[in-house]
């Protein structure tokens, strides 16, 4: 990625900064506004990529090149934009921290042509996989005790997004994904088990899933329902008795009523002399679907297109607003639109309690814990790139303090931030000096 992965108005922005010497550090911060409707709580994720794009930031010489022929910037900026690398500092809560509204998912602190420039692609980032991760989170929540793989990359928004979509969702406890490519990059258990396809293309069941089970010894999972659904079960019985002993294998379920499906499913299986064989469900599932499976005997379910796009809320209102810039704090007064001045922290309690959004200049409180933490000092990244794990333990670490209301698929309760009166002074104290510019 380079530094024309933004929008046209940011580089327009930096290099007018850069003409007039407006180099002084600037802090901002990116935050949602407000939860879709029908969320309690957001996941935090995205702050890898983020860190990535900024440690490349740069333009290469046919960017300079297309910025000059096309959209006629001088030598001058062309040359100062050339020079133009991230050094600055960032502050983020760690990927798979459960946030809320008003709080900072991470501050950017560095020369203000450099905290500009990077707002289109950290937007990017940070709120499409922080939607869908908590998009997932809410599948986990319906389906504690089922293994969800993610199964959303053929209707995802590009595979780019489906690279982000087996990442967020993996951070918020999914077990695998059936995207090989993100499998792969991010160390993530790669499921599949065959396509209808592949059933019709044989003469019948039962010689698709011998061939199926011949070629994929330790993967025998059979889609029952291309014709029949219980007749396809006992084709997979049929087949299942020419293994050898002590092999595993299982079904997959795609369509119908999964519940009463997996039921009669469940039962022919053990009266078989499988009560191993596992029970996969999928097709059009979302959270709302997943607690209405809650009791079936489904072992496993495969999430797709209402995960992968967050279909119910795919966007947030997240925004990247200048606080402070020199050493001095700035807002926003705009109606509707209004920020809190100067860099932040959040400090987080005991469960009930609310969280507390803070200066970051200001004594810590007792017994809180600070949510943001250092990500990069001077343009390199305080740690190295972690394994999806360790947000994964963020996460359900998260998870069990989140209240119970907050948690809800329907009528969530989000936990409330609370100004400190220190940064409610500093606010009133910068709009009345605005308001005294007018």
């Amino acid at each position: 990625m380079t530094g024309l992965c933004t929008d046209l108005y940011e580089i327009r922005m930096a290099a007018g900064y850069l003409r007039r010497g407006m180099t002084l550090p600037a802090t901002f911060s990116l935050f949602v506004r407000e939860l879709p409707r029908e969320r309690g709580f957001l996941v935090a994720a995205g702050l890898a990529d983020c860190l990535d794009f900024l440690e490349r930031l740069h333009f290469a010489a046919e960017d300079l090149a297309y910025l000059g022929d096309v959209v006629h910037l001088p030598e001058g900026d062309l040359a100062a934009l050339a020079e133009l690398r991230f050094t600055g500092d960032v502050l983020a809560v760690p990927e798979g921290r459960v946030v809320f509204a008003g709080e900072p998912l991470l501050e950017v602190t560095a020369p203000l042509p450099q905290a500009q420039l990077v707002e289109t692609a950290l937007l990017n980032f940070a709120t499409f996989q922080t939607a869908v991760a908590a998009k997932a989170a809410r599948c986990r929540i319906a389906a504690p005790h089922a293994d969800l793989v993610d199964f959303a990359a053929r209707r995802t928004h590009g595979l780019g997004a489906a690279r982000a979509v087996a990442r967020a969702s993996a951070i918020a406890g999914f077990a695998g994904t059936s995207y090989v490519a993100a499998a792969r990059e991010f160390g993530l258990w790669a499921a599949g088990t065959m396509a209808h396809s592949y059933v019709e293309a044989f003469p019948d069941e039962r010689t698709a899933f011998r061939a199926f089970a011949a070629d994929f010894p330790d993967a025998v999972v059979f889609l029952v329902d291309t014709y029949d659904t219980l007749h396809g079960v006992r084709a997979a019985i049929d087949v299942a008795r020419e293994l050898p002993a002590g092999s595993r294998i299982g079904i997959r379920l795609d369509s119908g009523d999964l519940g009463a499906l997996a039921v009669q499913a469940r039962r022919l299986l053990d009266d078989a002399g499988f009560p191993g064989a596992r029970i996969m469900a999928s097709g059009g599932l979302d959270e709302h679907a997943l607690a209405e499976l809650a009791a079936a005997p489904i072992d496993m379910f495969g999430v797709g297109t209402k995960m992968g796009v967050s279909a119910d809320a795919p966007s947030l209102d997240s925004a990247y607003k200048l606080v402070e810039y020199g050493g001095t704090p700035v807002m926003k007064l705009s109606v509707g639109k209004l920020t809190a001045p100067g860099a932040k922290q959040v400090y987080r309690g005991e469960p009930g309690q609310p969280d507390l959004l803070a200066l970051r200049t200001e004594d810590p409180p007792a017994g809180r814990e600070p949510l943001l933490e250092p990500a990069m000092r001077g343009g390199a990244r305080v740690d190295q790139p972690e394994a999806v794990r360790a947000a994964q333990r963020r996460f359900e670490h998260d998870l069990r303090w989140l209240p119970e209301p907050a948690r809800r698929l329907v009528g969530p309760e989000p936990v409330e931030v609370h100004a400190t009166p220190m940064l409610l002074r500093s606010a009133e104290s910068v709009r009345h000096r605005l308001e005294q510019a007018l």
